[in-house]
């Protein structure tokens, strides 16, 4: 028992330690969504889904942080920098505050809000406030006190009628009184009452809804949920209609020089004597037509935040561009499907619900990530296609990329350009027959390439399940009726093909269906002791490991056939749990998971992803658990795993989530044919460096043997898979010192070796 806890110990240790390492994890935000803008005299401040970037606006370096760098994977609501503390403050949906110290980029989660007992949908930070050493935070629930100098929570106010909880949008200091514009009126007190958690101390100045108020030179001005711009009249304590906006106001806020009002068609500019210098719509924005949702200005640039655009920047002068401002990244953060190659990475944002319905049908194009940065191919390229949920890229050749849709059919794309759109009037595939009305419904969720080019694909809720487009243009369909109780019913997850060319389908009714088409042999697995043992008949993943093994993921569990070659003797194949020990006591592996999918690195180990409990890598036979991800001990921002794919020449996992894509940097490479690509990095390894030493580009089962200089071995190992890492130590003792060692690779065989060298300085 005593051992069992140690490791688990050692267990969570490592994995925070590498939570922590940066180097062993990538951040891939998208920044097209912002959500609140703040700025200093030189930099601009923009917040966007879960991912913060800074442009220093005369060097025009930017600068990201994410989950990666230490913030939280939720959803940001509002921002806010310090110029006279150097601090950035990031407020979320969830009530979570960060505080980011900008001199070494240290972060403090502020959990205060979090804790509060209250209902959590009103935690949301609305806006921060600074005032002399003090930031009001706007919530969902009245105003909180925010020490700069001490880090420290002060007083909470509740100042609805009674003391009632209401939502606060804005704060601003005017004439020595705190005015907070809330969803049931605006209200005051003097900034110097030591007494505000008393609500009597609060004045209703004016009744109604109210998004935004804010102090601009000598006056005072206010916008409500209608639409209309309010000066105040101190003379009357009371505010009087001053303008007429288009459209209800999404963010107010005074600048040096400028009040700016954003809508989201319009953005309102007044300087100091409030005459309108500026009215920027989105139809002036020819490139996009964004839609806004915030702006600021330094000195005579405007800075516009928009929903789908990222940031825009443009000037005072009517006479001026707009330019695209913001870190190159994905169209969105909810990926949903991603495929990766040696050169590049494919993602698609299409997405159906846990029992396939595609509905409300998506539009999002298709994003392309390679050495030249990120390409997003927008949905007005993509031929029409809606709700694009799976890629599978040629082996042979990765300039050509199909993608499955959930409701278009099969997507062709050659040198980065949709050619072809394959659906019912082109092609094999089918739309669906049975449902009224539902005329262009054609769904296809898995695809897989032969080992003779041939393309496999699966078609959902059609007689003909199986379609295949072969290698000379020629479609061919095959019938799923003698397998499957009611084609026309079932729903498709993700396929396979082994090494015998067997099929595999997951289906939502019938389990794992395998298929092969020379014998035109079909063998089921599903649920009951006697039918395959699968814990339920929903299956969404199957994958082929190095041992032929089928590795099955189904909503409520995981299940391995020993062997695919199986299929072609056994009557009835039986999957089987993995049976691991916890505390002495026999434990299946992921016991009522909801797994989303299982991929095989190049050692053999499993990487699995999961609807809500993020990523376990789990070792060849499953019965050591190497690594569970989650929000908490890793930089993934969120533990909803939508796709998880490998490089299998770098060994970076990209993991997608619903929230963000990451990779991690481990060591899944394929093993290589020969050791003439082997290579050793870092090299040099430099003293700020706390990584491992790895080596790549091995024959499976190759001997590596470290030396001192002086020929004294320091560490020796078998390659599983194409990479090992060394931690630099005396088998585990410590760790060596300052010199070159040298790297002895030599195959299982030993007809092939090769030597390397590595410097390590301490």
């Amino acid at each position: 028992m005593k051992n069992r806890l140690l490791h688990f110990i050692v267990l969570i240790t490592v994995q925070l330690g590498f939570a922590q390492n940066n180097f062993l994890w990538q951040g891939y935000f998208s920044y097209n969504e912002i959500m609140d803008l703040s700025e200093s005299s030189t930099t601009i401040y923009a917040a966007s889904e879960n991912a913060l970037f800074f442009k220093n606006i005369i060097t025009s370096q930017i600068k990201t942080t994410n989950t990666v760098d230490g913030l939280s994977g939720q959803t940001i609501s509002s921002l806010h920098y310090s110029a006279v503390f150097n601090k950035t403050l990031v407020g979320y949906e969830n009530g979570l505050m960060i505080v980011i110290n900008e001199i070494d980029g240290s972060m403090l989660n502020v959990v205060d809000i979090i804790n509060k007992q209250l209902p959590p949908n009103t935690k949301k930070i609305n806006h921060f406030m600074e005032f002399e050493g003090i930031v009001y935070v706007s919530c969902d629930f009245g105003i909180v006190q925010f020490n700069l100098a001490t880090l420290q929570f002060g007083d909470t106010y509740f100042i609805g009628d009674n003391g009632a909880e209401i939502s606060i949008s804005q704060t601003t200091i005017y004439n020595g009184s705190i005015y907070a514009a809330s969803n049931t009126g605006i209200r005051k007190a003097a900034i110097s009452n030591k007494n505000l958690v008393d609500y009597k101390q609060w004045e209703v100045i004016a009744a109604g809804r109210w998004s935004g108020i804010a102090t601009f030179g000598t006056d005072l001005f206010a916008v409500n949920a209608a639409g209309y711009l309010y000066k105040y009249d101190s003379n009357a304590n009371a505010f009087l209609q001053y303008a007429t906006l288009a459209q209800p106001s999404l963010d107010m806020r005074a600048t040096a020089n400028y009040l700016v009002v954003t809508t989201s068609n319009t953005i309102y500019v007044y300087d100091k004597q409030m005459a309108l210098v500026r009215q920027i719509n989105t139809n002036q924005i020819t490139e996009s037509n964004p839609s806004f949702t915030c702006a600021t200005i330094i000195g005579e640039t405007i800075f516009i935040g928009t929903k789908e655009d990222g940031m825009i920047s443009t000037t005072i002068s009517v006479a001026s561009v707009f330019e695209n401002t913001m870190p190159s990244g994905p169209t969105r953060n909810n990926i949903f499907a991603l495929q990766a190659t040696s050169n590049s990475l494919w993602a698609v944002y299409g997405d159906y619900s846990e029992i396939y319905n595609p509905y409300p049908l998506d539009s999002y194009g298709i994003s392309k990530f390679s050495a030249k940065g990120w390409l997003n191919i927008p949905y007005e390229k993509v031929l029409g296609a809606k709700s694009l949920v799976r890629i599978i890229v040629n082996p042979t050749n990765e300039n050509e990329v199909y993608i499955g849709s959930s409701y278009s059919g099969l997507l062709k794309i050659e040198n980065d350009m949709p050619s072809v759109l394959f659906n019912q009037k082109n092609s094999g595939l089918e739309q669906i027959s049975f449902i009224p009305n539902y005329f262009n419904d054609v769904r296809i969720n898995g695809a897989v390439f032969d080992k003779s080019g041939n393309l496999w694909v699966n078609n959902s809720l059609v007689n003909n399940g199986i379609k295949v487009l072969k290698v000379d243009g020629v479609w061919q369909s095959f019938s799923t009726k003698p397998i499957l109780i009611d084609p026309e019913k079932c729903s498709y997850g993700r396929m396979t093909v082994d090494k015998n060319g067997t099929k595999w389908l997951t289906t939502n009714r019938d389990g794992v269906i395998g298929f092969n088409e020379n014998n035109n042999k079909f063998k089921k697995i599903t649920s009951g002791p006697d039918a395959g043992n699968l814990p339920i008949a929903d299956a969404r993943v199957v994958a082929v490991d190095a041992k032929n093994q089928l590795w099955i993921g189904t909503t409520k569990g995981l299940r391995v056939l020993s062997n695919v070659g199986n299929f072609l003797s056994d009557d009835q194949l039986t999957a089987n749990p993995i049976i691991i020990l916890e505390d002495n006591l026999a434990q299946e592996l992921l016991y009522e998971q909801f797994i989303t999918d299982i991929v095989v690195d190049g050692a053999n180990n499993k990487w699995i992803g999961t609807a809500d409990s993020g990523v376990f890598l789990v070792s060849p036979n499953g019965q050591e658990t190497k690594y569970h991800f989650t929000t908490s001990n890793s930089p993934l921002p969120s533990n909803v795993i939508n796709d998880i794919d490998i490089n299998s020449v770098t060994g970076e996992v990209f993991i997608a989530t619903a929230k963000g894509l990451v990779s991690f940097k481990g060591v899944s490479t394929a093993a290589n044919d020969d050791l003439s690509n082997a290579y050793v990095y870092p090299n040099p390894v430099r003293p700020e460096y706390q990584g491992t030493v790895k080596i790549s580009g091995l024959l499976d089962k190759a001997n590596i043997k470290i030396t001192d200089i002086e020929g004294n071995l320091v560490y020796e190992t078998i390659s599983e898979g194409g990479t090992i890492e060394w931690d630099t130590t005396a088998f585990g003792k410590y760790k060596v010192a300052s010199g070159v060692y040298m790297i002895f690779i030599s195959a299982q065989d030993g007809v092939e070796t090769k030597v390397k060298k590595v410097m390590i300085i301490r």
